[in-house]
């Protein structure tokens, strides 16, 4: 905090009173002294010229009373010692008007000093209030983003029980294919627990999901994978679709460019796009490539039909094209 912030913040109260009492009569005392020595070299008309300081920087300091005491004691000496006649508290048309001016200046400077404090005081409450509510917000949100990764986890566990009991294998790929999206979705809600912050590092989230997906599909021996990202950490609006995204073509490259234990590689880059606030998801594979008149948009493949509504969640395109030298590339811009 810099010294104008402790200036800014001061308070009186923090000083004891008897000590706030003792201080303001040796402002006072020491403006007084100052006025005292200096007469005869002022010009007329400067009765108050040392009293306005200690008057200003007692209230501020010392507290509303102080420097009302302060004021009153310093119109008084000044009247009775500086005002001519001299050594009198006589009234004429020059004394009342230096004193109602003085009266002014003193009155209008304490009340904006007793005002200007009173808004700071208010303005500190409000912002304690405030850091206190976005102290209880923060772990609200954290413990239910703890709440749902368990329960997330808590239904991946119970289709795996009971991919065990289904004999029909369309329907073991369809609940095989439930478990890992959801364990997917629990995966980016625990990056999203992390107290560092409320975003993912989407490089170390692809690198860390691709590797998995590679071991859980038995390939890891004969696929390999490469993750080239650009560092690039987005919130949950961005994450989640886009983690989906990478998981289905991840996952569909494994089971289609690699048939019959075929040896390969996929490569998942992450680049900025050609535009500001856009970036590139790119897949690419040396396999067997796309069956001739393969159409994106007219696919069954639940898994891409998901990918295409997650594309356009975020702004982008989804689109696969078989490459000339073989094998396939997933491309997706989208915006973040």
């Amino acid at each position: 905090m810099t010294v104008v912030e402790n200036v800014s913040r001061w308070e009186p109260r923090t000083i004891h009173p008897a000590l706030r009492w003792g201080l303001a009569l040796a402002a006072f005392g020491a403006a007084f002294a100052i006025r005292y020595q200096l007469e005869g070299e002022l010009p007329p008309g400067f009765p108050y010229v040392t009293f306005f300081p200690a008057v200003i920087i007692g209230s501020y300091f010392l507290g509303t009373q102080q420097g009302v005491a302060i004021a009153v004691a310093s119109g008084l000496s000044a009247w009775y010692y500086f005002i001519p006649p001299l050594q009198s508290f006589s009234v004429n048309s020059a004394s009342i008007i230096a004193m109602l001016f003085y009266a002014f200046i003193a009155g209008i400077s304490i009340s904006l000093i007793y005002l200007g404090r009173r808004t700071m005081r208010a303005l500190d409450l409000e912002r304690k209030a405030n850091a206190r509510l976005a102290e209880q917000r923060h772990l609200m949100f954290q413990e239910l983003q703890h709440r749902v990764s368990n329960n997330l986890a808590t239904v991946s566990g119970l289709l795996k029980l009971q991919r065990r009991m289904v004999t029909d294998d369309a329907a073991g790929v369809a609940l095989e294919d439930s478990v890992r999206r959801i364990d997917l979705v629990a995966r980016i809600m625990r990056n999203l627990h992390d107290p560092s912050g409320q975003t993912v590092d989407m490089a170390r989230f692809l690198a860390d999901t691709g590797r998995d997906l590679v071991e859980s599909s038995g390939a890891a021996t004969r696929v390999g994978l490469t993750v080239d990202a650009l560092p690039l950490s987005v919130g949950p609006d961005v994450s989640m679709p886009l983690g989906l995204i990478a998981a289905e073509l991840v996952v569909n490259t494994l089971e289609h460019a690699f048939p019959g234990g075929r040896t390969g590689k996929i490569i998942v880059h992450l680049a900025a796009g050609q535009d500001a606030g856009r970036a590139l998801l790119r897949i690419v594979d040396n396999g067997q490539g796309l069956p001739d008149n393969f159409d994106i948009e007219k696919t069954r493949s639940l898994g891409l039909s998901i990918a295409r509504q997650f594309a356009k969640q975020l702004g982008g395109t989804l689109a696969m094209e078989r490459r000339p030298e073989g094998g396939t590339e997933a491309r997706l811009e989208f915006c973040y």
